[in-house]
């Protein structure tokens, strides 16, 4: 069976709405599946998931460990 490829396009910064979030959750369970190849690209604001030491805001999870966790399955572009 051929690999399903999937391309998730992160624009928003990482803390403030719960697009990066909920985008990082769909790709981090997407890439546990041996039949799916998963690209994330972080683009405008979205490159701020990626910075290292975030300061994760009250009630927030830490989008910069689901970005290190994702790129070890995973792909990650900025």
């Amino acid at each position: 069976m051929d690999a399903k490829k999937y391309l998730f396009i992160i624009n928003d910064a990482p803390y403030g709405n719960e697009r990066p979030y909920n985008a990082l959750r769909h790709a981090m369970n997407l890439v546990k599946r041996e039949s799916a190849q998963v690209q994330v690209f972080l683009v405008a604001d979205a490159v701020y998931c990626a910075h290292k030491g975030q300061k994760t805001p009250e009630g927030y999870y830490n989008i910069e460990r689901m970005v290190k966790s994702l790129a070890k399955r995973g792909k990650v572009a900025t």
